[in-house]
C-alpha cells in the first residue's frame, strides 16, 4: 500500500511541475522530495523491509 501512495504522489507532483503549477508558488522543492521518496522506497523493497 506504501508503494502505491508513493508512486501516486510521485506522478502527481511531477504533473504539477510540468505543468509550472509549482513554480508559480515557489514550491519547486516538492521534485526532490518526490525523487528521494521513490528511491528511499525503492531501496527498503530491494532490502526486502517492506
Amino acid at each position: 500500500m506504501v508503494f502505491y501512495i508513493v508512486y501516486l504522489f510521485s506522478i502527481i507532483i511531477l504533473i504539477l511541475h510540468f505543468t509550472g503549477w509549482l513554480m508559480r508558488r515557489n514550491m519547486d522543492w516538492m521534485v526532490m522530495l518526490a525523487a528521494a521518496a521513490l528511491f528511499s522506497v525503492n531501496i527498503l523493497d530491494y532490502m526486502k523491509i517492506i
